[in-house]
């Protein structure tokens, strides 16, 4: 018999319930998947569930129940979270003294006894029952706290209601009832989407599917597969939810929806609409006030950038740029900025399109070009309301980056953000829009060219080896070689997606100098800016995300992935 079987696959194996070959390529395939290997068997339908437990319990020494002798109603509530039993599959279905009874397929799993004893109090026992009636009992517990938990969250919501009878006879429904349904599967995919910290939720029609995906550390992920038939009305409900016109499928629409999660605590997304071949796809954005609260060092800067950015948001005037691709994290860091400037001893005032998180203590302006509330209209209002600090959104044309560029230079301290990819190309940008090199080096204090990248997991990350001549051409110096540090790569476990669990910024910090203003006067372009950067001892972003894998933080691939280009 194969020397890579032990444990329960040999015992499969000398049973003559799975074929060594069988046996060698499930427990490959489980471990890929990230599911116990009795679980994989089950649902590839390579073995009974009956069989199974029973060898589990010969295998470990553990009695063996039927759990079609339990009634659920019988089972001891409250001394687990119920997201542990979901998430590890195991369930207490009997207390004896100090003494908590649960239910499992695999008892190999320490690391869910662990979290059961810490989380009751008590010591646990396993008891072997079959995995497929083990899943069916977890799914009917968790429909049913899920159901007290909707009824909840929908008696919370701020100014929504169910879908209404309008909705539902627009999309062919026929009692509100219809509805109940698709109203609990929206607020679930809401739900799931703030625990699991994703930034955007995507609803998508297709011709003969239904797909929803979370975009999880900046990568879509597939979430669930409704069935098409329900399409119109999960749009209908979100349409409602924003308050936007279902009647109305032709052209895009814009709306929010706050969600209250606690007394304390809401949470905002902001919704658009469009109109595809199938239907209208919907995005919801996000916006959780928290994340513009960490705090600076919360974000990833290195020191030495971190007081940078700082030292000029203490100067009383001057521009400071936030560059970078949408989706790279440049709002959270300018709101970190306006909060670290937010006193009762300033005026702030933002112009935003939209504004995505609602600041106490700060003037806050949506742009509506419609009504020609654009970003310079704002701006020439600000400016006659005796400000201290100004916010732009974005710098979009001429005649914003002019008004911009004036206060700057006239006592105000200008916060905004350019679509560029590194801090040189930035200069180079405002003055191919037209802006005067001469304003642009006399305003512009501090560019921050910034990435997300994917933290690696702390609880599965491991070492691997490259090559001397590998580090080198990537970027790595003979002094960073000589440290010695460690290359972590991603591996993948149940407290992450796929080795990876959140996100670090990697920057880019250019404090404009003197050299560097000079250069700009001279109408240097963005390569010679970049040398003297370097020279200046300002990292770019490849060599910001080269000092976070030295540092364990991310891995190559990550930073490959996020710098390239």
């Amino acid at each position: 018999m194969s020397t890579q079987l032990s444990g329960l696959a040999r015992r499969l194996v000398a049973d003559a319930l799975l074929s060594e070959e069988q046996a060698l390529h499930s427990l490959v395939q489980s471990r890929q998947e990230k599911l116990p290997l009795v679980s994989y068997l089950v649902r590839e339908k390579k073995a009974r569930a009956a069989d199974l437990a029973l060898r589990v319990a010969e295998e470990f020494g553990d009695p063996v129940l039927d759990l079609a002798a339990l009634s659920p109603a019988h089972l001891p509530k409250g001394l687990v979270d119920p997201k542990l039993v979901e998430k590890h599959r195991m369930v207490p279905i009997f207390r004896r003294g100090s003494r908590l009874f649960v239910a499992t397929s695999d008892p190999t799993n320490l690391q869910a006894l662990e979290d059961f004893r810490f989380a009751s109090g008590l010591n646990i026992e396993t008891v072997i029952v079959e995995d497929d009636k083990l899943q069916a009992l977890i799914e009917r517990l968790t429909s049913e706290a899920e159901g007290g938990a909707f009824k909840d969250l929908d008696d919370s919501l701020d100014n929504i209601g169910v879908a209404s009878d309008g909705a539902a006879a627009d999309d062919g429904g026929d009692t509100a009832a219809d509805d109940a349904p698709v109203v609990r599967f929206v607020n679930k995919l809401l739900l799931d989407a703030i625990k699991s910290g994703s930034s955007d939720l995507h609803f998508e029609p297709y011709e003969k599917v239904y797909r929803v995906r979370f975009r999880q550390d900046g990568i879509l992920r597939e979430i669930a597969n409704p069935p098409i038939n329900i399409a119109g009305k999960i749009a209908a409900r979100l349409k409602v939810m924003a308050q936007l016109d279902i009647s109305e499928r032709r052209v895009p629409q814009d709306g929010r929806i706050k969600l209250k999660v606690s007394k304390t605590r809401a949470i905002d997304f902001r919704v658009n609409t469009c109109p595809t071949l199938f239907g209208e796809k919907i995005v919801l954005r996000i916006l959780d006030p928290d994340s513009a609260k960490l705090g600076i060092d919360a974000l990833g800067y290195e020191a030495e950038q971190k007081q940078l950015y700082l030292d000029a948001l203490e100067k009383p005037q001057g521009m400071i740029l936030v560059t970078g691709p949408t989706g790279s994290g440049k709002t959270v860091s300018l709101y970190t900025g306006v909060n670290i400037l937010n006193t009762p001893e300033r005026n702030i005032s933002t112009a935003e399109d939209p504004v995505e998180i609602n600041l106490e203590g700060i003037n806050q302006v949506n742009v509506n070009t419609k009504t020609g509330m654009d970003f310079s209209a704002a701006l020439k209002a600000f400016l006659r309301q005796d400000p201290d600090v100004i916010l732009v959104g974005e710098i979009r044309d001429l005649e914003t980056a002019s008004i911009a560029v004036k206060a700057a230079q006239t006592g105000h301290l200008v916060l905004s953000t350019l679509h560029t990819n590194s801090a040189p190309e930035t200069l180079t940008r405002l003055r191919n829009m037209g802006v005067p090199s001469f304003n642009i080096a006399t305003s512009v204090i501090l560019i921050i060219a910034q990435r997300l990248a994917r933290r690696l997991c702390e609880h599965c990350k491991q070492p691997t080896a490259v090559p001397e001549s590998s580090l080198r051409q990537m970027g790595f110096s003979d002094a960073d070689i000589a440290t010695g540090f460690t290359v972590f790569a991603p591996t993948g476990c149940d407290k992450c997606n796929n080795g990876y669990k959140g996100r670090v910024g990697i920057y880019e910090v250019v404090k404009i100098t003197d050299a560097i203003a000079r250069i700009i006067m001279d109408e240097g372009n963005s390569i010679e800016i970049a040398d003297q950067c370097r020279k200046e001892g300002f990292n770019d972003l490849s060599r910001s995300g080269l000092v976070k894998v030295m540092q364990g933080v991310t891995s190559l691939e990550e930073v490959n992935r996020v710098t390239s280009g």
